[in-house]
């Protein structure tokens, strides 16, 4: 590889915040936060929103949001607007 026109690849740990899991892995993406890893090492860490661990196709669990509220807040706000401009 030619250094010049590619990202340093190294070891960099990724920490899931939401379900509290990290892993070590090889990747470009670095990061100024450093932790030190179970082998005494100290690597960049990257923080994640979600992994593996924590994404529902992987755990199963399903996430229910609050549609039926922000469909009739949307409705109150401008279903009567819409009605008016079809009318016309």
């Amino acid at each position: 590889m030619n250094n010049a026109i590619h990202p340093a690849y190294g070891p960099v740990v990724f920490r899931d915040r939401a379900a509290d899991h990290a892993f070590l892995t090889r990747s470009t993406a670095t990061s100024e936060r450093t932790v030190v890893w179970e082998d005494g090492n100290t690597y960049p860490v990257v923080d994640v929103e979600i992994s593996n661990v924590s994404h529902p196709f992987y755990t199963g669990n399903q996430r229910v949001l609050d549609t039926a509220g922000r469909v009739e807040r949307f409705e109150r706000r401008f279903g009567k607007q819409a009605e008016k401009q079809s009318g016309k």
